[in-house]
């Protein structure tokens, strides 16, 4: 008897690909975005966008805590998932005690406490990188929103003049600073604000894509690869809007700047312990910047 290996023909109906996740997860420390959820870009001031799924036997409904805010969403992890870390089963008990804790006594600090420490505890042990940098640059960038516009987004919101109000949020997977405004025709001043605020940044304009929408600016900058290189670039992504605030609303940038020399600069990342390899650094001369022009 000989047998001779065959390849079975497909079925047509295993042609199709579903596009869903339908696996349990509960226990995992999952990231999530605005695609998740209906909210303001950017998300609101108070979460992080790294969450705890307490309940997720389906992905489409998962029900998780906020590991910034301690807030209980109901998100839609079925289309795009990304799983940090799991944590124990004691860890979901204490988590679920916690929040019917706060929903009896309307007091949700221990679970915002508890929340925040487990979260940057994963942020501790996972470390930097491509999957992580957006939590990394939401976190930074959180606080330049608190120390600069602190309100229910995480976005900061200037004004140009009369009747003129940009929001600038950031895009944390391109890691680009994004101006939404109101106009139908380009900016000339806001245009020769942001190339004076970000002199070597690739500034980019979006032009409207229907009669309901105005023109947005992009600030795109490198990259990060390293939590030192994310706390550089947010670093200058905080000097650049405190020129654009200085440049379009200099009594209210006085009040801030006084405000930030007695208090200091929030800055969350300088508290985690993340080991980093050490790189040789090799002197270069340094390039001569030509103009940057917005395309």
């Amino acid at each position: 008897m000989h047998l001779n290996p065959t390849v079975a023909t497909r079925p047509e109906a295993m042609a199709d690909v579903p596009g869903i996740c339908e696996l349990p997860l509960t226990r995992a420390v999952v990231q999530y975005r605005d695609m998740h959820e209906m909210d303001t870009p950017g998300g609101r001031i108070e979460d992080i966008g790294l969450a705890l799924v307490i309940e997720g036997r389906y992905a489409a409904t998962s029900e998780v805590v906020d590991l910034g805010s301690g807030t209980v969403k109901v998100l839609d992890l079925s289309t795009e998932l990304v799983v940090l870390d799991w944590v124990y089963g004691p860890t979901i008990e204490h988590v679920g005690e916690l929040i019917t804790a706060a929903a009896a006594t309307r007091e949700a600090d221990e679970l915002r406490s508890y929340s925040r420490r487990l979260g940057l505890s994963v942020l501790e042990r996972v470390g930097f990188g491509p999957l992580t940098r957006p939590t990394f640059l939401r976190i930074g960038f959180r606080d330049i929103c608190r120390d600069m516009d602190l309100h229910e987004g995480t976005s900061i919101r200037i004004v140009l003049g009369t009747g003129r109000l940009t929001r600038v949020h950031l895009d944390y997977d391109a890691c680009a600073l994004v101006l939404r405004t109101a106009f139908y025709e380009p900016d000339s001043v806001l245009e020769r604000g942001l190339s004076e605020a970000f002199p070597a940044a690739d500034l980019r304009r979006q032009e409207p894509g229907g009669p309901a929408e105005a023109i947005a600016y992009h600030v795109r900058l490198p990259i990060p690869t390293t939590l030192a290189e994310a706390r550089a670039t947010l670093a200058r992504m905080r000097r650049g809007l405190a020129s654009l605030m200085a440049r379009f609303e200099p009594d209210r940038y006085a009040a801030l700047e006084s405000l930030i020399e007695t208090f200091g600069a929030r800055e969350t990342l300088s508290s985690l312990q993340i080991h980093e390899p050490l790189t040789h650094v090799v002197p270069v001369k340094p390039p001569i910047l030509g103009s940057y022009v917005i395309h």
